[in-house]
């Protein structure tokens, strides 16, 4: 049986950084150690910045994104071009082509892609309010910009369907995203290449 090391708070402050995306419980220990040992300049400004996040932090109702603002600063934004929707699974994903600056356009984020194995139905996505928006006269163009994983590309199918009766073209990233890609860990030249020779369906 292993032996504690660390008082509770440590070992549950190490617990709930074993719980982010990449971190096991090894590298958890070591971010848990790296904070304690800078405590005034790491430790303190990062609890500072995640009580900020917490209670300043909101979905848009609009689009899905995370933002002070609601609707978020994306959706108010009047230079973006309104008649195009960039379709993508995650926040992170949005992150990533915002990067690229290779889209001008506003977004909708579904939160994550259908995964029967894992109970994620249609009904668990932000897909009623992209039909929503999709049906505003202003919208001329929905691109479907999710990850070419079957997950994704099933997704991908199940939009389209759902789109089918609406007066709005649908299109889809070209195949220049590698099977299996996810677009949070591709460059900005992929990214680009992508939007720019997307098909319509």
């Amino acid at each position: 049986m292993a032996r504690k090391i660390a008082g509770p708070e440590i070992e549950r402050l190490i617990q709930l950084l074993g719980r982010l995306p990449g971190l096991g419980h090894r590298s958890a220990r070591k971010a848990a150690l790296a904070l304690v040992k800078r405590r005034s300049d790491l430790l303190l400004p990062l609890a500072d910045a995640l009580n900020e996040a917490a209670r300043r932090l909101s979905e848009c109702r609009n689009c899905g994104n995370i933002d002070t603002l609601d609707p978020c600063a994306i959706c108010a934004d009047e230079r973006r071009d309104g008649s195009l929707i960039v379709v993508v699974e995650e926040i992170g994903d949005l992150w990533a082509l915002e990067r690229a600056g290779v889209v001008n356009a506003r977004y909708h984020v579904l939160g994550g892609h259908l995964s029967p194995l894992d109970g994620v139905g249609p009904d668990r996505l932000n897909i009623p309010r992209l039909i929503e928006r999709a049906r505003d006269p202003v919208v001329s163009e929905v691109l479907l910009a999710l990850s070419s994983t079957v997950e994704g590309q099933s997704t991908v199918h199940y939009l389209r369907e759902a789109l089918n009766d609406i007066e709005v073209s649908v299109s889809e990233l070209a195949k220049g995203v590698p099977v299996g890609g996810e677009l949070d860990y591709l460059d900005e030249g992929t990214l680009a290449a992508a939007i720019k020779s997307r098909r319509r369906m």
